[in-house]
């Protein structure tokens, strides 16, 4: 595939102004989502949001991907509701129920038939921005479905492991390999935002929280309740420290000095948990490095009004 990288480059410089955005989210699978999804909401000076899509995940929490997509159907409208924000409701889709069986056929749902059509009322020089943080399946079958829309959106992805990472066996990504091979190869704009290596830097704890948080409000509460019970679910102490990843990818997009970024060769996903890398392909932006504390003190400033 032939893209020309200079394009490339300017696509994926951060946006100036307010932009417009939909926002594909595994919601019930951890903590970190419910996070993400209100501080999107807490930005809308900068932030336009269109759709929210409820991904699929399977794991321990749900009895295959189909319930997964349910049940994190369920907590946005819970996130919503919390809020005050049921006006928000009706830009919620449902997604896929199952990952993708091959890299050729897509999965047809309500959240990838939203993001074709909407999609294409955009633009190269004013694209849609879609931020993702759980398995690609949604957006990888929309650009199944419509391949002309790479061309008019800008995917901002937390998935995979840091290029260096000795693996590359990460949820997001692992779930549905075929999906991830898609998007990182059809040419589509991609802002990289690794796990392992790199945004597992973005973690808080229970004293952080209980400080910051408790009390200011009702979603404040839940997140601090939710994360906690799921911290001594699964490290078993009163210890703990949480990632809280999925923020990161929806802070890309805000004003800040967040995180550092630079260009790479877009990687290939292998389906033995590994990358491979080819020098000859398309470039994408690469977080490399997140600012902690910058981007906490943000957050919680912000969830909390």
């Amino acid at each position: 595939m032939s893209i020309n990288n200079e394009n490339m480059m300017k696509r994926l410089q951060k946006p100036k102004g307010k932009v417009d955005v939909v926002f594909d989210t595994d919601t019930f699978n951890e903590i970190d989502d419910q996070y993400a999804l209100a501080y999107l909401i807490k930005n809308p000076e900068k932030l336009n949001i269109k759709a929210i899509y409820a991904a699929p995940f399977f794991n321990d929490k749900s009895s295959g991907p189909d319930e997964g997509m349910n049940k994190s159907y369920q907590e946005i409208m819970n996130i919503l509701s919390l809020m005050d924000r049921d006006e928000l409701k009706q830009l919620v889709y449902k997604g896929s129920e199952q990952f993708l069986h091959d890299e050729n056929t897509p999965v047809s749902s309500n959240a990838a038939n939203d993001l074709v059509k909407r999609a294409m009322e955009y633009s190269q020089e004013e694209p849609l921005y879609v931020i993702a943080v759980g398995a690609i399946t949604n957006i990888a079958s929309a650009l199944l479905i419509k391949p002309e829309i790479k061309d008019r959106i800008v995917l901002i992805w937390l998935g995979g492991n840091a290029h260096h990472w000795p693996d590359n066996k990460e949820f997001n990504l692992y779930q549905d390999i075929a999906a991830a091979r898609i998007v990182f190869g059809c040419g589509v704009p991609l802002v990289q935002l690794p796990c392992m290596g790199v945004v597992s830097a973005f973690t808080t704890g229970g004293p952080e929280l209980e400080h910051w948080l408790r009390g200011k409000n009702k979603l404040c509460d839940y997140l601090v309740d939710v994360t906690t019970a799921e911290a001594k679910r699964c490290n078993g102490g009163e210890f703990w420290t949480r990632p809280i990843w999925d923020v990161t990818a929806v802070a890309w997009l805000l004003e800040g000095d967040f995180m550092l970024e630079r260009f790479e060769t877009s990687p290939i996903p292998e389906y033995d948990d590994t990358y491979s890398f080819n020098k000859d392909r398309h470039l994408i932006k690469y977080i490399y490095h997140i600012n902690r504390d910058k981007l906490f003190g943000d957050l919680f400033s912000k969830l909390v009004k």
